[in-house]
């Protein structure tokens, strides 16, 4: 088990928050990188934190971080975006900062909770109507979520029922359905949990 990250927690928030990013940075464990970004997704969940995890960067952290061949990393990192991009000022930041196709790639995922947490993420970063960013609603987006639909996964089928009924329009639907199958009907379905045995 990783040991707890070696921060003072009388530092105050920013001191705290500040600590853990310079733990990550620093940090050649990977089992304490991963425990250092699942807190710091953790902390996502606060609003009083967006501005703290703005100036520290963590955005960037958690973007950066879907790059990586950790699975576990990836997971908490997108985990963290999905925490934080209901809020106007980070939602703008991940658009500007080329986040759309880092978060779409996250769909692709073997993870589960990684795939689910992507699609809310695409969900938050939507606006309903004309005003959405063009590559959250592209063919190949739309595609995976008509696969989505279909998924025996109910948290899964059910979030991309309500993308495709509330973030696309019928035209755009019934374009991903003509076209030929795209690469996103290569991605897998995310491999789903076995219950755990008493």
């Amino acid at each position: 088990m990783a040991q707890k990250p070696k921060v003072d927690p009388h530092v105050g928030r920013l001191g705290y928050l500040q600590a853990l990013v310079t733990e990550f940075q620093e940090t050649e464990s990977q089992d304490a990188k991963e425990q250092v970004l699942a807190n710091l997704a953790n902390f996502a969940y606060d609003p009083s934190n967006y501005q703290y995890l703005r100036q520290l960067q963590v955005l960037d952290l958690f973007l950066d971080s879907l790059s990586e061949e950790n699975e576990t990393l990836v997971e908490f990192a997108i985990g963290g975006l999905c925490n934080l991009c209901s809020d106007r000022a980070n939602k703008e930041h991940i658009l500007q900062a080329g986040g759309v196709p880092l978060i779409i790639s996250c769909l692709s995922s073997p993870n589960e909770e990684t795939v689910l947490s992507a699609v809310t993420t695409i969900m938050y970063l939507s606006s309903p109507g004309p005003g959405s960013h063009p590559e959250l609603t592209a063919v190949p987006v739309v595609q995976c979520m008509l696969r989505f639909s279909l998924s025996a996964n109910t948290r899964l089928r059910n979030l991309a029922q309500i993308f495709l009924e509330d973030f696309c329009s019928p035209s755009q639907v019934a374009e991903a359905r003509r076209r030929p199958a795209h690469s996103a009907l290569g991605i897998p379905l995310p491999r789903t949990e076995a219950p755990q045995q008493p």
